[in-house]
């Protein structure tokens, strides 16, 4: 094990050990310009911003060097100079002479491009990024990079969602892509995420770690930026049957919009309704589960002619989170002691309002946290008002 890279006056941590912390995380971005954005924020400070991401709790920061991006290794040095964060330079690296160079600067890792590297010379500097106290981040574009990257041994694996010849954008191809990829090593979702849902369908995807920048740089206030894309619980409201609502929600802040497809319900909708994909959608299934459109799927037991009490949070035919609630038709003062007894990723769902969601959120810490009738006038139709109130009162 590498000794850890200091920063200026404090310990540092390594950027693989930053990136192994249990939960899903954040490498946030610096750069004052996108060549598919153009120009982001042309005068950025880049050693003000990276306090901010280390006080809005990034697990690294990434510094593009390269002048197409109006980014140079001074603006790696001045990073490290005002941030304990783990530093990954980014650029278009070819030569162990700009690895020797980055590590002088300050870089904890370096990023290393598959679509510009042969599997002979991203193994040679892979080596060499090691020898000089550097880890690596790999970045695939495709199946077939993916591939490569696994079988090069990279512990870090980025997915971007973003193709470099043409800039265009497939994150359903990225969220495939995180699903096969092995399980074994650290996956990092990049590009395009802007919302809270978008960095849960990674995270949920398989990815342990999301790299934005471009949302970031664009925002009046970078480090309360990544705070809301970092931040639990995620907040969904189900039990949509009219589009009207469904675009109040999202206009309102929900993370996902909940679709219930079982015959019982008096909030029992026709089918999907459309949302943006700044948001997931949530098919809800009693008995079983069914092939739709859905972001997710939220299956419950059929027990009688009823739902059971908990349900599972499925995506891809895989099992993600555990949906808490209440049983059938009646209450139980202990939900909160239950749920907090729940491993893994919990949705904390049954009898939250605003008025009880804060403190329900504060006991349990879920992952997300779900209401339908406290934020409808009857069944099945919303009321403004009160959906907004639970958001708010949720995030």
């Amino acid at each position: 094990m590498r000794a850890a890279r200091a920063g200026p006056g404090r310990a540092g941590v390594r950027f693989l050990s930053a990136l192994s912390a249990p939960g899903f995380g954040a490498i946030a971005e610096f750069k004052r310009r996108s060549p598919s954005a153009g120009d982001l924020r042309p005068g950025g400070d880049v050693a003000a911003v990276a306090g901010a991401y280390e006080r809005a709790g990034a697990r690294a920061m990434s510094v593009l060097v390269d002048a197409r991006f109006g980014g140079s290794l001074a603006d790696l040095r001045q990073a490290r100079s005002a941030s304990s964060l783990p530093l990954l330079a980014k650029g278009f690296f070819s030569t162990e002479e700009e690895l020797r160079e980055l590590a002088r600067a300050g870089a904890d890792a370096v990023l290393l491009l598959l679509c510009d590297l042969d599997d002979a010379a991203c193994a040679a500097l892979m080596a060499r990024a090691g020898s000089l106290g550097l880890d690596t981040l790999v970045e695939a574009h495709d199946a077939g990079e993916l591939r490569r990257a696994t079988a090069l041994g990279a512990p870090v694996i980025g997915v971007n969602a973003r193709d470099l010849t043409s800039f265009e954008i497939d994150r359903g191809r990225q969220l495939r892509l995180l699903e096969a990829g092995p399980r074994d090593r650290i996956l990092v979702a990049e590009s395009a995420i802007e919302t809270r849902a978008q960095g849960a369908a990674a995270e949920l995807a398989g990815a342990r770690a999301m790299l934005v920048g471009s949302a970031l740089m664009r925002a009046a206030d970078p480090g309360a930026k990544l705070r809301e894309l970092s931040a639990r619980p995620l907040v969904k409201i189900c039990g949509l049957t009219r589009q009207q609502d469904v675009e109040l929600a999202v206009e309102a802040g929900a993370d996902m919009v909940g679709f219930i497809l079982a015959r019982e319900s008096p909030r029992a909708a026709e089918a999907l309704l459309s949302a943006p994909d700044t948001v997931l959608r949530v098919a809800v299934f009693v008995g079983e589960e069914q092939e739709t459109a859905a972001d997710l799927v939220q299956l419950f037991a059929r027990e009688g002619d009823h739902r059971s009490r908990d349900a599972v949070l499925r995506r891809a035919g895989r099992d993600v989170a555990t949906v808490v609630d209440l049983p059938w038709g009646s209450d139980d003062p202990g939900q909160l002691d239950r749920a907090r007894r729940v491993g893994g990723r919990v949705m904390l769902a049954g009898g939250l309002d605003a008025r009880n969601v804060g403190a329900a959120i504060a006991a349990v810490s879920p992952w997300a946290v779900d209401a339908a009738r406290s934020t409808e006038r009857a069944p099945g139709v919303k009321d403004a008002d009160a959906l907004r109130a639970f958001v708010e009162a949720a995030r």
